[in-house]
């Protein structure tokens, strides 16, 4: 078991909450707007970054409520206090010392899927791109930092575009550091994929999916350095009449076919994109057999029929990681209710919030 115990104070909904768990999955249920979704939020800021609505510290403090938030958990045997005090960014203190938010990371890895999610396919390329880039971190801790300098870099170099400088001698020291942290992106994400798509356990349920990296115009499939920086200095001019940088890997692409007929997950159905999405992070759960999992499942019973919600279950209790879901009501859970940890969340008094 992974996490322990959980509260929460003045976060969202919540003036205050707590919550013990056990080893069996947790099936949080009630009605609409009674703070389900802000108790999975607080679990995802266990892990480094913005949690899974990527909001800003300040809004997710209570309405109404100057004195920020708090979450305390229990990961194994070490204590986890993250904070965001008015006015100010999320802290982290980990058995009561301070420590950075990629330290978050070395005791726990956090997957989620929310309802937004379920677009994903069809949605622009961006959500692919952050969702890949989620699943790699959990694979590979360091890629957060290549993201960092690759993002630093191109900052610099979008402000010298907009500028309209046009000596390259302003560019290369920039277009080079670029070239190093998007190539280091490039092999991460592409050996996420591959260990994605081993983990694939294929059913007629939740089908395995043929996952590519699409790294953007005028790349190989897989560009080293040197492309990435010959590529970028050829689009120079182009990039000056735009005033932004229009090509490299982050304007990458995640492609997705299934089935035997290989079709394109945007060209599937409702109910067949959530099933593919749902392969895609069950194989994540299962490609970190030896590294402490959380699972986050919001809403997850959306656009599963019996059968397959059935067969989710099954596949979640198979999975060595620790599972939080949510849904509107019990009877979304009967099939998996026997195994697990069956929680009501209910309108409180003056709006908080309380366990039934």
């Amino acid at each position: 078991m992974t996490l322990h115990r959980l509260t929460l104070a003045q976060f969202r909904s919540w003036p205050r909450f707590e919550l013990e768990l056990d080893a069996r999955p947790v099936a949080l249920y009630g009605p609409n707007g009674s703070g389900k979704t802000n108790v999975l939020e607080a679990v995802s800021m266990l892990a480094p970054g913005r949690g899974m609505r990527g909001a800003a510290p300040g809004d997710q403090a209570r309405q109404g409520v100057g004195a920020g938030w708090r979450i305390r958990a229990r990961i194994g045997d070490r204590q986890v206090e993250t904070i965001a005090p008015p006015g100010s960014g999320r802290e982290v203190r980990i058995d009561d010392k301070p420590s950075p938010q990629t330290a978050l990371g070395a005791l726990i890895r956090v997957i989620w899927l929310t309802p937004a999610m379920d677009r994903l396919w069809t949605d622009a390329p961006e959500g692919r791109r952050r969702f890949l880039d989620r699943v790699t971190l959990s694979f590979h801790p360091g890629h957060a930092e290549a993201a960092l300098s690759y993002d630093k870099a191109m900052r610099e170099r979008n402000r010298l575009l907009r500028d309209q400088v046009t000596d390259p001698g302003w560019y290369r020291a920039l277009e080079t550091q670029m070239a190093e942290a998007g190539a280091q992106l490039t092999t991460n994400r592409l050996s996420a994929l591959e260990r994605i798509m081993a983990a694939q356990a294929a059913s007629a349920d939740f089908p395995a999916a043929t996952l590519t990296l699409m790294p953007g115009e005028g790349f190989a499939d897989d560009p080293n350095a040197a492309d990435i920086a010959g590529r970028l200095a050829a689009m120079r001019p182009r990039d000056l009449a735009a005033g932004r940088s229009l090509t490299g890997p982050h304007r990458a692409d995640l492609g997705a076919v299934w089935g035997p007929q290989d079709m394109p997950a945007a060209l599937s159905s409702t109910g067949e994109q959530k099933a593919l999405l749902l392969s895609v992070i069950l194989a994540n759960a299962r490609a970190l057999p030896d590294l402490p999992v959380l699972l986050l499942l919001d809403e997850v019973a959306a656009h599963l029929d019996s059968d397959r919600r059935a067969a989710l279950y099954a596949e979640i209790t198979r999975l060595s990681a620790q599972s939080l879901l949510t849904g509107t009501g019990a009877e979304l859970f009967e099939a998996i209710a026997p195994r697990a940890q069956m929680l009501e969340i209910a309108r409180g008094v003056e709006g908080s919030r309380r366990l039934a």
